[in-house]
């Protein structure tokens, strides 16, 4: 099938112009340059480390767009990197983009669905021909049905703690943020070409996008962010209410794997969502070596309740008007009950001392230097930024912002999370899993 990609004059000149700025030593931290252009799609580029050109086009099409009938459809939008648009078959991306050492990856969460295509220096044209492409696809039915087994290999890829962690959404929030990120079973060959066009129309909006780019000049990707055409629609995403409650889903086995949150911070209140990301680091986020056991609080709660081979990790998502903090754990199911009680325990005591908000800091800047450091992680961190919040902040100021947030502000922050109401997702063998009711 002959390819009709656009090749505009524009590309051909950016093209003589080259893309990537002198590459960064490994390491180091790049300055992020922002641009709000007049349709307010934002543009964020940083220098990259290596002769080699990313740039991400991020969408505000996550699950938290979708309506009951339209469940699954920002799972076929990350589906939808690798087929057909309006403009190139599959095969024509799949084969232009290969043919010059390129990829096309497509990643995604509640918010946002982001496509990234990483070329090098030179060959960066053909990475953004492409890219641009996919503002407008098709859905052709047969690719959808031909697809169908891979969006189902995904399912069954999904790990258990995954499952409980987009249960606990579901209970906390019922619709809206609620809805997984991955297609629902009894959805599966029930979205339309139309629907799917319908969502793309409704959520591909400019004023909810960026393109994001690391190793490209900042004029230049700008230059190319104003040739793209958005959809004229562009409705607003619903505002998130938290209700909390159960979502369980039993299973065969003997182990349980339960996950209990309460409301955590919106990444528009910037102080707040720091304050719960340090909590986040101090309360145990995951164990810091392989096959041990998670530091601060959680994991003292675990060896307190004496559960063998209990696993557990503190959860924290801050999304643009809601978040949500709190655990997921992993235990044998005569076990599961007395290590959830000890653990809800500790997220209710709102006990957060100066020792672990100083570790909590320590770690999350070790996490945040690692993401800017790699231009892999940079891209995907300045691009929900960008989409989120409408501006980038740099490394050196996120760092800055974290030794800003005092001791009483992580204990504020903890203590929302216990006095609100909780919500428990919960697969496995559940006999002895406790209901939210039980742990008010």
């Amino acid at each position: 099938m002959a390819c009709n990609a656009s090749k505009t004059s524009l590309l051909r000149a950016i093209a003589k112009r080259g893309y990537a700025t002198c590459p960064r030593p490994v390491g180091d931290l790049s300055a992020v340059n922002v641009k709000v252009l007049e349709n307010k799609l934002v543009v964020a580029t940083a220098d990259a480390t290596l002769p080699v050109s990313r740039v991400s086009l991020v969408l505000g099409a996550g699950s938290r767009n979708e309506a009951y009938d339209t469940q699954g459809a920002s799972h076929l939008l990350r589906l939808a990197g690798g087929l057909s648009t309006q403009n190139s078959s599959a095969f024509a991306i799949a084969r232009n983009i290969q043919q010059v050492g390129g990829t096309l990856t497509t990643w995604g969460d509640r918010e946002v669905v982001g496509y990234t295509v990483t070329t090098t220096a030179d060959n960066a044209e053909t990475g953004l021909r492409y890219l641009q492409d996919l503002l407008q696809p098709a859905f052709k039915p047969w690719e959808l049905v031909d697809n169908a087994k891979t969006v189902v290999n995904q399912l069954n890829a999904v790990s258990t703690e995954q499952r409980a962690i987009e249960l606990v959404h579901k209970a906390a929030f019922r619709n809206g943020l609620g809805n997984s990120i991955y297609s629902p079973r009894f959805q599966l060959g029930k979205l339309s070409s139309e629907s799917l066009l319908h969502y793309v129309a409704q959520t591909f909006a400019a004023g909810r996008a960026a393109v994001v780019g690391v190793g490209i000049d900042n004029n230049t990707l700008a230059g190319f962010a104003q040739t793209l055409q958005f959809p004229s629609g562009g409705g607003k995403a619903a505002s998130a209410n938290w209700y909390g409650g159960d979502a369980r889903k039993d299973t065969s086995g003997h182990r349980a794997v339960v996950a209990i949150a309460g409301q955590g911070g919106a990444a528009s209140n910037h102080k707040e969502a720091l304050a719960f990301a340090i909590l986040e680091q101090a309360l145990g986020a995951k164990a810091a070596t392989k096959r041990g056991t998670s530091a601060g609080l959680f994991g003292e709660a675990v060896n307190c309740a004496g559960g063998v081979g209990a696993s557990v990790k503190a959860v924290n998502a801050s999304y643009s008007d809601a978040g949500l903090f709190g655990f997921v754990v992993s235990a044998d199911s005569k076990d599961i009950g007395k290590t959830v009680e000890f653990l809800v325990r500790g997220l209710k005591s709102a006990s957060v001392s100066e020792k672990d908000v100083a570790r909590g800091k320590a770690l999350l800047k070790a996490r945040i230097i690692s993401r800017y450091s790699s231009d892999g992680g940079l891209i995907k961190e300045i691009g929900r930024q960008a989409a989120l919040t409408r501006n980038v902040l740099e490394a050196d100021a996120l760092l800055s912002a974290i030794d800003g947030i005092s001791q009483s502000q992580v204990q504020e922050a903890a203590k929302k999370v216990g006095s609100s109401k909780l919500a428990v997702g919960a697969i496995g063998h559940l006999a002895n899993v406790p209901f939210a009711s039980d742990l008010a």
